[in-house]
């Protein structure tokens, strides 16, 4: 085994362990990973699959994490998560079934449009809630059908793609939700180690997919997604919202210029 080799392994299990902590604090893992995977001649859609299986332990490691924040959670998180399922399912058919360059037009405006709602969701919450105590009415804890739909609708492009996949579930919750953000943060976390799940699953039985980069990519993230849950746990609503823009945005950058 060369140097070059070794070192190629080394920057794929460094690359697990960023994106699992990216991901349990705001998501975009992928565009830390994915690269990485394209660099050491993984084919495209091998890495994409490669990396779906290998950020599964990152995405429940950080869900562990949060755990206390999903307390009183599980009623809406059952529902939000057999849409995930779903979702999940029909974006890693649609991988294999579409060209490769599908979805580049359209993800980066999605990421756009995603932390727009991110960095209004404060001015936006308190309109909502301003209306709804006009008219007598209280929020749905769980979004109502809207929510279950732009959320099954993400996680589609999850498990097509999943690039700052967090970062849409978050600002979609963030719009028709009265709840904290590192509770929605945690939902995130859940809802994206399914759509990983689900896609992985599929991708065993009909794809082709690295099982060394696989394995680092496993033990990597799996750490990453727990120092980045510990860390994320702790930081200010303002900051992790600061955080979510400049994640979404260097994503934007690198996904426009890819």
């Amino acid at each position: 085994m060369n140097a070059a080799h070794i070192g190629e392994l080394l920057a794929v299990l460094g690359a697990g362990v960023a994106a699992g902590a990216v991901n349990a604090v705001v998501g975009s893992g992928t565009l830390i990973t994915f690269p990485v995977l394209l660099a050491t001649g993984l084919p495209p859609v091998t890495a994409t699959v490669s990396n779906a299986l290998g950020l599964i332990p990152g995405s429940i490691s950080g869900a562990i994490g949060y755990r206390g924040e999903l307390r009183g959670q599980r009623p809406r998180i059952l529902k939000w998560g057999a849409g995930a399922l779903f979702g999940g399912l029909t974006g890693a058919t649609l991988l294999l079934a579409l060209p490769a360059s599908a979805f580049e037009r359209i993800v980066p405006a999605l990421v756009g449009l995603a932390l727009v709602l991110v960095l209004l969701q404060p001015l936006i919450s308190r309109k909502l809630r301003g209306r709804r105590a006009r008219k007598g009415r209280s929020a749905r804890p769980d979004g109502g059908p809207l929510l279950l739909v732009a959320l099954t609708l993400a996680s589609v492009y999850g498990g097509y793609f999943s690039a700052a996949q967090g970062i849409i579930y978050v600002a979609l919750m963030g719009m028709l939700l009265d709840d904290s953000l590192q509770r929605l943060t945690a939902v995130k976390n859940v809802l994206v180690a399914l759509v990983n799940s689900v896609a992985a699953l599929f991708f065993l039985v009909v794809a082709d997919f690295d099982w060394t980069s696989v394995a680092l990519l496993a033990a990597g993230s799996a750490v990453g997604g727990h120092l980045g849950a510990t860390t994320g746990r702790r930081l200010r609503p303002s900051v992790l919202r600061a955080l979510i823009v400049v994640v979404g945005t260097a994503a934007i950058v690198q996904l426009v210029l890819r």
